[in-house]
C-alpha cells in the first residue's frame, strides 16, 4: 500500500512546563516540565500513522538532537521521513505553558522550519497521497509556498488544512487561495471566530463559501442545549452536524495537541469511508484519548484502543 496521507507543517521540539496558573504579569511556580516532539501537522500525521495509516511528511528540521528526536518519533510508527530536509540550524521549538484549568499559552521559535523552500516539496511524491494535509508556519515565506503549492499539486489529491491560531490572525483574504482548493478545514471555535469575525457556524459557512467542502470545529468544553454538550461541529453546503461529546473517566492531562488528535481522528473516518457524522465521533473519540496525557502525543491511541472505545467495525 502507498501512502495515504502526507504532511506539511512545522517541525517543533514542544518545551512544555505544567504550572499553577497562567499569568499576565506576576510569578507562579512550575509543577512539571517535559519535551514532546510537536508540529500541529507532524502531531496528525503522528496520530494516523498509530492508527495504521501510512503517511509521509515534508518539512526542515535541525541537525541538533532535537531533529534526531523528532525524526525517530516518526520512524517509531512507521511514517516516511525521506522528504524531511535537515539544514545547518536550530530545530524549530515551542514554549508551551499549561494549567490545570486547562489553559494554555504557546510560544513558537521557527528555527529551520523558515527555511524551507519551494523546491524542497516533490510533487511526484506528493501524488501517490489521498490527502494532503497542511498546517501553519510562521514565516510569510512558508505560507505563500504553501499558497502556490495548491496550483501545482495534481487534482486528484485532497488537502486538509488547519490553519491554527497562528493564520486565522491573518484573516480569510490571506488564506483564501488555500480554503478554496481544500476538501476538509479544521479550527477549534477560537480560531474560526477569529479569522471571519463571525460566529463558529456562520463562520464555517463563509469557509464554505470560499470553496472548501467540509468544515470540522472541535469546540472545547463543549455547547450544552438542554441536557447534552456538543463536543464538535461539522458542516458541509446543505448539512451541517452537532456531536455529543462522551462522557470519559479518564482524567485530563493537558490540551496541548487536542485539535490535532481531533483532525486525525476525522480523517482516519474518511480515509476509512465513513459517514460525516461518523468521522466527528472519531476526532472526539481520538482527542479524548489524547488529553488524558501531557504533551502532544502521548496518549494517542492504537487502533486497538480506538476500536475498543468505537465499539463499531473499523
Amino acid at each position: 500500500m502507498g501512502i495515504e496521507v502526507i504532511g506539511i507543517g512545522a517541525l517543533n521540539i514542544d518545551q512544555i512546563y505544567s504550572v499553577a496558573r497562567i499569568l499576565s504579569d506576576g510569578e507562579a511556580p512550575v509543577t512539571e516540565f517535559s519535551l514532546s516532539p510537536g508540529g500541529s501537522a507532524a502531531n496528525t500525521i503522528y496520530g494516523l500513522a498509530k492508527l495504521g495509516v501510512s503517511g509521509g511528511f515534508l518539512g526542515t528540521l535541525g541537525d541538533d538532537e532535537a531533529g534526531r528526536m523528532l525524526l525517530e518519533d516518526f520512524r517509531n510508527v512507521g511514517v516516511d521521513t525521506g522528504q524531511i530536509r535537515v539544514r545547518k540550524a536550530k530545530t524549530g521549538a515551542t514554549l508551551c505553558l499549561t494549567d490545570k484549568r486547562g489553559q494554555r499559552a504557546i510560544y513558537v521559535s521557527p528555527g529551520a522550519n523558515s527555511l524551507l523552500e519551494r523546491d524542497d516539496i516533490d510533487l511526484d511524491y506528493i501524488k501517490q497521497a489521498q490527502i494532503l494535509h497542511l498546517s501553519s508556519f510562521v514565516g510569510e515565506r512558508q505560507l505563500e509556498i504553501q499558497k502556490q503549492l495548491m496550483d501545482r499539486i495534481y487534482p486528484s489529491v485532497k488537502v486538509s488544512f488547519a490553519p491554527g491560531s497562528i493564520y486565522a490572525a491573518r484573516g480569510l483574504a490571506a488564506l483564501s487561495p488555500i480554503i478554496k482548493r481544500t476538501h476538509i478545514l479544521f479550527f477549534n471555535r477560537k480560531e474560526i471566530e477569529e479569522l471571519t469575525g463571525e460566529d463558529f457556524q456562520r463562520g464555517a459557512k463563509r469557509c464554505l463559501d470560499e470553496g472548501c467542502q467540509i468544515v470540522a470545529i472541535s469546540l472545547g468544553k463543549g455547547i450544552t442545549k438542554g441536557t447534552t454538550t456538543a463536543a464538535c461541529y461539522l458542516a458541509t453546503g446543505d448539512r451541517e452536524y452537532m456531536i455529543e461529546a462522551k462522557k470519559t473517566k479518564r482524567a485530563p492531562g493537558d490540551t496541548i495537541g487536542a485539535g490535532d488528535a481531533f483532525t486525525a481522528g476525522v480523517l482516519f473516518g474518511l480515509l476509512r469511508e465513513k459517514n460525516l457524522e461518523e468521522c466527528g465521533y472519531l476526532g472526539e473519540l481520538v482527542a479524548q484519548f489524547s488529553v488524558a496525557c501531557s504533551g502532544a502525543r502521548a496518549g494517542l491511541p492504537s487502533l486497538r484502543q480506538l476500536r475498543e472505545r468505537y465499539a463499531k467495525p473499523l
